[in-house]
């Protein structure tokens, strides 16, 4: 074997390897829904009144094995982002968002949603418990972007 074809065999096993790795991409709070199956739709509002900012609703109720396909609508003048997953993942992550304040989410599981718009996530709880949806952009937590999703 040439120096050249051992060099192009090891790249194609290294992006094998990395195309198996983003296959594998753990979801802490269920699995990213199927379009071809049927869903429940609901409804989550962003926004901010009186000092505070708020999902509407902040506490969900599925039940295990359920799609639901989440409607995402900011009615803020500011950006803000739908993030689900178990707690502790939400403040590892927001540990990574402190740092890196304008990071942006397009992920099956975590949304950026811009002023006035909307977006949504397809999501199956395969999981049973209590799962969070947080806005990470610094000090929308502490504000009261928070809400629970409750898998029975």
């Amino acid at each position: 074997m040439s120096r050249l074809t051992l060099c192009l065999s090891a790249l194609a096993i290294t992006a094998a390897s990395a195309a198996a790795q983003a296959h594998d991409t753990h979801f802490s709070a269920g699995t990213p829904g199927d379009p071809n199956k049927p869903a429940r739709t609901i409804v989550v509002t962003m926004k901010q009144e009186y000092g505070l900012m708020e999902y509407e609703p902040n506490r969900i109720e599925v039940k295990r094995n359920e799609q639901i396909r989440f409607v995402l609508k900011n009615v803020d003048k500011e950006s803000h982002e739908f993030l689900l997953a178990t707690a502790a993942d939400n403040r590892k992550h927001a540990a990574i968002m402190k740092k890196h304040p304008e990071m942006e989410h397009d992920d099956p599981n975590a949304k950026t949603v811009a002023a006035g718009r909307e977006s949504e996530i397809l999501w199956r709880f395969n999981k049973p418990g209590t799962f969070e949806f947080v806005c990470l952009i610094p000090g929308h937590r502490e504000q009261g972007m928070v809400g629970t999703v409750r898998v029975k």
